[in-house]
């Protein structure tokens, strides 16, 4: 695992640094520097557990235990096409008072100003839980933008466990995202 977490960041730092050396003639789109980024998704597939660690909007139901997850994310263009972002979610259980905090810390990249890759940290706290889970996740799609405050990002995303006893090693989903420009 260290070994595709470590190739993943020299694809990012290279895309970067690559990017750093190419100049835009326009500066004033969705993705440039200095601008803001506050965005929602929703997560499809990994089962009940999917969104344990969520700072999106979703809902899962399997064999009558139904979770719902809320959350969003907001980002700032550090260099055109480069945010640093950061989340908070909030995720509940039907089968009794389950409840956990989420929170996500990250990076996404826009190439060629349309496909958003990103690599974040995720967790959550689950009150009297003997492990919190942890992830790293990587995410890439394409970004459909509907004018200059608003885009759609369908894409792929896939996490990392990070824990050893946790039971769910790893998590793949398919997540549609909405996000504004400002």
């Amino acid at each position: 695992m260290k070994k595709i977490i470590l190739s993943v960041a020299a694809i990012l730092a290279f895309g970067f640094a690559n990017a750093q050396d190419q100049k835009k003639e326009v500066t004033s789109g969705q993705t440039s520097e200095g601008k803001w980024l506050i965005e929602a998704n929703t997560g499809f597939g990994g089962g009940t557990f999917a969104h344990t660690a969520n700072t999106g909007i979703g809902f899962t139901s399997d064999d009558g235990v139904a979770n719902w997850s809320v959350g969003g994310e907001a980002g700032y263009f550090v260099v055109d096409d480069f945010a640093i972002k950061a989340g908070l979610g909030y995720s509940s259980y039907s089968d009794g008072d389950e409840a956990a905090f989420s929170y996500k810390i990250g990076a996404k990249y826009y190439i060629n100003s349309i496909v958003p890759i990103q690599l974040d940290l995720t967790g959550a706290s689950w009150k009297d839980a003997p492990e919190n889970p942890l992830w790293v996740g990587l995410q890439g799609g394409y970004a459909v933008f509907l004018g200059d405050n608003v885009s759609i990002e369908p894409g792929l995303r896939y996490n990392f466990s990070l824990n050893d006893n946790f039971n769910d090693k790893g998590v793949f989903e398919v997540r549609v995202g909405f996000a504004l420009h400002f």
